[in-house]
């Protein structure tokens, strides 16, 4: 049995964002259960709205820019139509933003607080991006 994994993606840089859905996406088509968990300033990508800040990016992301690289979004969704992944959004973060729930991308799941989130990922593998 695979253990489940619970990835913490907080980072608006886009080095950080595309490495969290390559990440999620390849466990998940691997037959992986993963938990993905968005706040802070990654949350912003995650709604129907407009960020209103592109994701910041280094070197690195520069260099992808450049490459046929699929967007992190679409790794993202992804690994939930093709995997057995699941995306919550943070229910603080939603309060502090004004985001309901008819806000979100499609495929985030839902609100979900971070203490419930800890407390699922105690039965498996946490990562923080």
């Amino acid at each position: 049995m695979n253990t489940p994994l619970y990835v913490i993606c907080l980072s608006g840089n886009i080095e950080h964002l595309q490495f969290c859905a390559m990440t999620a996406s390849v466990a998940a088509v691997s037959g992986r259960k993963v938990s993905i968990f968005v706040s802070m300033n990654a949350f912003p990508h995650f709604t129907n709205k407009p960020a209103e800040t592109p994701p910041t990016t280094g070197p690195f992301g520069d260099l992808m820019a450049t490459k046929k690289m699929p967007p992190f979004m679409e790794l993202f969704d992804n690994a939930v139509e093709l995997g057995d992944a699941e995306i919550f959004a943070c229910s603080m973060a939603m309060d502090v933003m004004g985001i309901g729930k008819d806000d979100l991308k499609p495929f985030v799941a839902g609100a979900l607080g971070l203490t419930k989130f800890l407390s699922d990922a105690e039965s498996g593998q946490l990562l923080i991006f």
